[in-house]
Order: structure tokens, then sequence, then C-alpha cells
């Protein structure tokens, strides 16, 4: 009897779909937009591009585009990444879903929008060599701010700037995310070199968390993890005290809250 069920399910199943027509219900667009992050000194930055075409030609926007209707939400997030960001292997996660309907004067546009975090290094503005205009911008959001609120974003000669459709709350959104999870996620690492000193390491969380920390307490925070491993090494080539090297251990540990 359940071998009899299942063959008349799918039969059933395959009638339904031969006659069914998707024609008649109206389908919203599906986008991915990518929060690009990093941190250059003390400060937070993200990665925009300059709009093409309209609408909002002109405007400064995040690295985004339609998802193609046989690809899945991941592959059009590093596709974008690669076409407009020229970036392969990253850290890159799945932020928040922005629907509300007017968010595109073109049509019913759905974002999904990810976050990815990337060594300033790797991270390439326009040089002339390519279409697409890329810029680096500071972005200024207290840690005291209040849900709603959204970030001062400036480019790199102070100019603030207003960016396309919703990106600003979504660039929020994933700063306070990111701010979140550094509590009890080593994310920070993903924005250093594979060895780094303690203080390094310390400032990109100072430039996330956009506040100072305590230097002792982190320090003994971060040490008590069980995530770094001393490499044996120190700096060169600097004008003070060498400070000791660490990389990221393969242990897997949680780290603490980053208070003072």
């Amino acid at each position: 009897m359940g071998g009899q069920a299942r063959a008349g399910g799918r039969r059933a199943d395959r009638e339904y779909l031969a006659r069914y027509d998707a024609s008649r219900f109206e389908r919203p667009s599906v986008a991915v937009d990518v929060v690009l992050l990093t941190t250059a000194g003390s400060q937070l930055q993200t990665l925009l591009v300059r709009r093409q075409e309209p609408p909002a030609k002109g405007l400064w926007s995040l690295p985004g585009g339609f998802v193609d209707v046989r690809e899945s939400l991941d592959v059009a997030a590093e596709r974008v990444l690669r076409l407009k960001a020229g970036l392969t292997d990253v850290f890159l996660e799945q932020l928040y879903t922005f629907g509300d309907p007017a968010r595109d004067p073109r049509t019913r546009v759905i974002s999904v929008a990810y976050y990815a975090l990337v060594p300033d290094q790797r991270l390439k503005t326009s040089d002339g060599s390519s279409p697409i205009e890329r810029a680096l911008a500071k972005i200024e959001l207290p840690a005291t701010a209040d849900s709603a609120a959204c970030p001062i974003v400036k480019l790199a000669d102070g100019t603030r700037i207003r960016l396309a459709f919703d990106h600003e709350t979504i660039l929020a959104t994933a700063v306070r995310r990111l701010r979140g999870k550094l509590a009890y996620v080593p994310l920070g690492f993903e924005l250093l070199p594979p060895t780094f000193t303690l203080r390094q390491l310390q400032i990109v969380h100072e430039a996330i968390l956009g506040r100072r920390l305590n230097k002792d307490a982190f320090r003994r925070r971060v040490l008590a993890s069980g995530l770094l491993r001393p490499t044996g090494r120190r700096q060169e080539d600097v004008d003070h005290r060498p400070a000791e090297l660490y990389r990221v251990s393969r242990r897997k540990a949680r780290l603490g809250g980053q208070g003072d």
C-alpha cells in the first residue's frame, strides 16, 4: 500500500505541474547586495561602487545584482563579489532580507543582503583598468546609536555621501550584526593578515565596535580564549619596540564579551 500511495502521489504531482501556470501570479525580482567591511587603522570602512545607469545613476551603492533564475543566492553573491569587487575566497555570510515594496522604483525587488570581511590590503579601488568605479568609504556609527540610526558614510576626502536605495539601512544592519557577533565569534581575525600583534587585533575590535577598549582587559581576555598561538617571532622594520606576533589557533574556542 505504501508503494502504491507514493506512486499515486508522484503521478498526481506530474499531472498538476503539467497544467500549472506560473504566470497567473505576479512575481517580485530578487537581488543580492553585499556589504564589504574592512578596517584601516581604527576606522571601519566599506567598498562602494558608483551606479552607471538609472535609477540613481551616479550615486554610490553597495555592490549588488539580480539573481539569475538558475543560480543559488550564495552563488549570486559570490558572482557579485567577483565581478564588481574583484574578490574571491573571502568570508561571506548571509545578513538579512530587505523587502520594502518601495525600496526600488523599477519594480518589486527583494534584496537578500550579505556581508563580507576582507583585509584592507585586498580591497581594490578604481585604478582606471575597470569600467566599474570603486571607492572605499568610512563608516561612522556610534556605539550608542539607537537601532534605527543609519551610519554617516564619507569618502576618503571627507565628503559625506548618501547611498542609493536603502543601502544605508543595509550597511547599518551589517555593522550591528558584526558588533553583536564579535562578542562570541572571532570574526575580527578575518580582517587581519596571517600574523598580527595584539595591538592590531585590539584596533580592529575598536574600529568595529566604535569605542575604545581597555588594553589590559582585552589582552587578558583574548589570550585566555585559546584562539591565539604565538609564532615565536616579532615585528620587523618598526620604529618602536617590536611586538610579538600571533596567529589564529586551529583550536576552536569562544571569545568572551568585549566590555572594558
